[in-house]
């Protein structure tokens, strides 16, 4: 069996691997990434779409926000509406900071680009069945790349393989607590090649249900409708999705060809411990927030920032204070992004009968909102997202 010798061992090419993998890079770290899934379903892969300013300004400083700033769309606030009743949140007003609107398959691309650049190696369609030895100082990854058992050893491991992959699966049930909440509706999303009709987001709640009015790029038009958890996209005819829309979102939309369309349920998860000896998780792989708060890329680059200043720390100095304390910083983080998207997911989406005591409480929160600009700034600086330095 062939064994490939290098520093970090990173499973997983999204933009928690990459991210850390250039991170590294940067500072004379040695890594290998590998990916169960081909390059091109990774450049592909359809996620978010929502930078916060600290996640732009990491991409910035691994030079590989190029086409980010020259194709992204800057959004200094959003909208919430109620049954018709529009409420502006003025980021730049409450917090002197912005978002920007660049999906995450183009974020990949661009990560991706930047590994090959710098010699960094990424192994496509390679499949990761064993980590070994995570509570040595030479933990191996094994796994199976085009019909060959092969193995990582490294010093340390980055499990960056998502909700589904080996590196949650390699931490002893009993160093974790598990937490989810199973909600009782579903998104079902488009993309459109159509030009946005809005300026800003639009989170819009509606007796008959949620609405999102997102986008991709000036011509890409990116949109959501709160449907049932058994429901199916053969129930939903383009004419029908865009008839919806518009009578929830309460204005005209410019319509066009759909060219994806699919249903994503709708959860929180994360565990309350993200690494095990030498083995640390970052990512999908630790926790899963709902789309509504727009977090779950952002929260994955805050990890591997965290990860890598502790492996930097360890290998400038052998100190390990960042690296024994990598779990706690990034979890205060997360149910913070936890906090905040069970707050967005609950005042935007019918949950009740219109007049029920949950739903006049829900208009009563928006109403505050429409009063309060304490209430807009906090929601301000949550969507925004809080310094990478902030929760130690």
């Amino acid at each position: 069996m062939e064994t490939i010798r290098t520093q970090v061992g990173i499973i997983g090419a999204g933009p928690a691997g990459l991210t850390l993998a250039l991170l590294l890079e940067k500072q004379g770290i040695q890594s290998v990434i590998i990916e169960n899934r081909s390059r091109e379903y990774v450049e592909n892969r359809v996620r978010a779409g929502l930078l916060e300013y600290n996640t732009v300004e990491v991409f910035d400083n691994l030079g590989a926000a190029e086409r980010l700033h020259q194709e992204g769309l800057v959004h200094h606030g959003c909208y919430i509406s109620y049954n018709g009743k529009s409420q502006h949140i003025d980021f730049a007003k409450h917090t002197q900071k912005e978002v920007t609107i660049y999906g995450q398959q183009e974020v990949v691309k661009d990560l991706i680009k930047a590994c090959s650049e710098r010699g960094i190696d990424i192994l496509f369609e390679a499949e990761a069945t064993q980590i070994e030895g995570c509570e040595s100082e030479n933990p191996v990854i094994h796994f199976t790349y085009k019909g060959e058992n092969l193995s990582i050893a490294c010093d340390f491991v980055g499990g960056c393989d998502g909700f589904h992959g080996l590196g949650r699966k390699t931490l002893p049930k009993e160093s974790y607590n598990e937490f989810k909440i199973e909600y009782p509706f579903s998104w079902l999303g488009i993309l459109a090649h159509a030009v946005p009709s809005y300026e800003e987001l639009i989170y819009a709640y509606h007796s008959n249900g949620f609405a999102l009015a997102s986008l991709r790029s000036e011509k890409i038009s990116r949109l959501y409708l709160q449907v049932d958890n058994d429901d199916s996209v053969a129930n939903w005819s383009d004419e029908k999705i865009w008839d919806e829309l518009e009578n929830r979102l309460g204005i005209q939309l410019n319509r066009g060809e759909i060219f994806e369309k699919s249903i994503t349920p709708m959860r929180s998860f994360m565990i309350d411990n993200m690494q095990y000896g030498r083995l640390f998780l970052a990512g999908d792989a630790a926790h899963i927030v709902p789309p509504t708060g727009a977090k779950g890329l952002n929260l994955a680059v805050a990890d591997v920032s965290a990860l890598a200043n502790g492996l930097i720390q360890f290998y400038q100095s052998s100190e390990q204070t960042l690296l024994d304390n990598y779990s706690r910083k990034c979890v205060a983080r997360v149910w913070r992004v936890q906090d905040f998207s069970n707050f967005m997911t609950y005042l935007c989406h019918k949950q009740s009968d219109e007049g029920s005591f949950e739903s006049l409480l829900q208009k009563s929160k928006f109403d505050y909102l429409t009063i309060s600009e304490a209430y807009q700034k906090t929601i301000a600086e949550n969507y925004v997202g809080f310094p990478f330095d902030t929760f130690n």
